[in-house]
C-alpha cells in the first residue's frame, strides 16, 4: 500500500484543511474528461457510445486548467476516452503540474511510447496504464489481440525514461482469482504500483453478464488478498479501502468525492453516472441531489463498490480515525470471518433511463453552435467581399 509520503502528506494535509473548515462536502480527486473517442472498443465500457458529433469534440487546454482551478481537488485523473488521441495532452499535463496538482493520466498505452516526449518526469505526475488482467484475459478484455504486450513495453519504455507507471486493473465476474493474483506478481515484476476496482454496470455496455454483484465482490477480493499474504503488492489504495473491498467496512459512497468534468459541463452525480450537467463546478455542490444517490437509495448504484465512489469515504474514515486505519495497514486485509452488514436495497428509487435524451440535447446544442459559427463566417465573408 505504498503511496509516495510527499504525496501522502500533502492529501493528507488537503484533508486535515478541509476537517478543521467543517466542510461537509469537498473534492478529493478531479476527474477530467476531455475527451470521450477511443481507439478501442472495450465490451465492459459505456464511455464511448456516442455519435460522432459528439466524439469528435474536445475540451481545449485552458477549459481543463480552469477545471482544475475551480474544483480545487489536490489530484486530476485524467481519464477518456483515450486521453493521448487529444492534441493539446502535452500542454494539458504540463498546466496542471505547473499547479502542483498531481496528474494521473489514464491510457490504454497503444500510444504511450511515440507519445513518451510529449511530457518530462516530474513527482506529479505519473501514467495510469489499463491492464485487466494477463494477456489472454487483457486482449480478450479490449477486443483486440496485442494490446497486452503493447502496454507491457510502453511501461518498460517509460519506466527507462524516469516516469512513475502504474496500472489499473478494472475486476469483472468470471476472473478466476488464481489469475488475479499472478496478474498482480507480474505487477511486482514490472515494478509498478496497482490500482484495482470491481466494473460498474454501465447501462449502454455491450457486455452485461460480467459485472459484479457487492457480494461477488467481497468473495472474489477476499480470496485475492488471501493469495497475497506475504507477497509485496503494491497497491495504490488505502488499506481502508481494500478492506471495504473484502467486506470489512459498512461504506456509502462519497459521489462527490471524485467528481468529473467532462465536453458536457460538470456530470451529475458522479463519474460513472451521467444524469445531467451543471455548468460550473459551484452550481454541481449546490444544485445535485446528493441524498438520493448512492446503493441503498437508486437501482443504478446498487452493485457499486468503485473507487471513485468509495476510495474518498475511506480517506474519509482514517482521518476520522487514524487508529483504525493503522491497525489496517499493519496487520492487512482480513479475509476471513463475518462480513460487515450489507446495505439495505429494499427502499432504493427506480432507475431512470435519460442517456437517449441527453444525447439528442447535446446534439442539438452542438448543431445549433455549427450552424450559429457557420452564419458568424457567411458574414464576416460578405463584410470582406464588400
Amino acid at each position: 500500500m505504498a503511496i509516495p509520503f510527499f504525496k501522502e502528506m500533502r492529501i493528507g494535509g488537503y484533508l486535515l484543511k478541509q476537517k478543521l473548515l467543517g466542510r461537509k462536502r469537498y473534492p478529493l480527486v478531479l476527474m477530467l474528461e476531455p475527451l470521450f473517442r477511443c481507439n478501442l472498443a472495450c465490451v465492459g465500457c459505456g464511455k464511448i457510445d456516442y455519435p460522432d458529433a459528439i466524439l469528435n469534440r474536445r475540451m481545449t487546454a485552458q477549459e481543463c486548467w480552469d477545471a482544475a482551478d475551480e474544483c480545487g481537488a489536490p489530484m486530476v485523473a485524467i481519464p477518456g476516452g483515450e486521453p493521448l488521441i487529444h492534441k493539446e495532452i502535452g500542454e494539458i499535463v504540463r498546466g496542471l503540474v505547473a499547479r502542483k496538482k498531481f496528474v494521473s493520466l489514464c491510457t490504454n498505452a497503444l500510444l504511450l511510447e511515440k507519445k513518451l516526449d510529449l511530457f518530462e518526469p516530474s513527482p506529479y505526475l505519473f501514467f495510469s496504464v489499463h491492464l485487466d488482467g494477463l494477456r489472454d484475459h487483457h486482449d480478450k478484455a479490449v477486443s483486440q489481440k496485442g494490446v497486452f504486450d503493447r502496454a507491457v513495453s510502453a511501461i518498460k519504455a517509460a519506466k527507462a525514461r524516469g516516469f512513475t507507471v502504474n496500472v489499473n486493473a478494472t475486476i469483472f465476474d468470471g476472473h478466476p482469482a488464481e489469475e488475479i493474483a499472478k496478474f498482480l506478481d507480474l505487477t511486482v515484476e514490472l515494478g509498478v504500483g496497482v490500482s484495482m476496482s470491481p466494473g460498474y454496470a454501465y447501462e449502454r455496455a455491450p457486455d452485461q453478464e460480467h459485472f459484479l454483484n457487492r457480494t461477488k465482490t467481497k468473495k472474489l477480493f477476499r480470496d485475492v488478498f488471501a493469495m497475497g499474504k506475504g507477497k509485496k503488492w503494491n497497491f495504490m489504495h488505502s488499506g481502508l479501502f481494500l478492506d471495504f473491498l473484502a467486506g470489512n467496512q459498512e461504506y456509502e459512497c462519497t459521489p462527490w468525492g471524485m467528481p468529473a468534468r467532462n465536453i458536457f459541463g460538470w456530470q451529475k452525480p458522479c463519474y460513472l453516472l451521467g444524469e445531467g450537467y451543471a455548468k460550473t463546478f459551484k452550481e454541481l455542490m449546490e444544485t445535485t441531489d446528493w441524498e438520493t444517490y448512492g446503493t441503498g437509495k437508486y437501482e443504478k448504484c446498487a452493485d457499486c463498490m468503485a473507487h471513485c465512489g468509495y476510495e474518498p469515504t475511506a480517506a474519509t474514515a482514517a482521518l476520522n480515525n487514524p487508529l483504525k486505519a493503522m491497525w489496517v495497514s499493519l496487520r492487512g486485509v482480513r479475509t476471513t470471518g463475518p462480513m460487515a452488514p450489507e446495505i439495505d436495497l429494499s427502499k432504493q428509487r427506480p432507475a431512470q433511463y435519460i442517456f437517449s435524451a441527453e444525447v439528442q440535447k447535446r446534439l442539438s446544442e452542438i448543431r445549433k453552435d455549427e450552424a450559429a459559427a457557420a452564419q458568424a463566417k457567411a458574414a464576416q465573408k460578405a463584410s470582406t467581399a464588400a
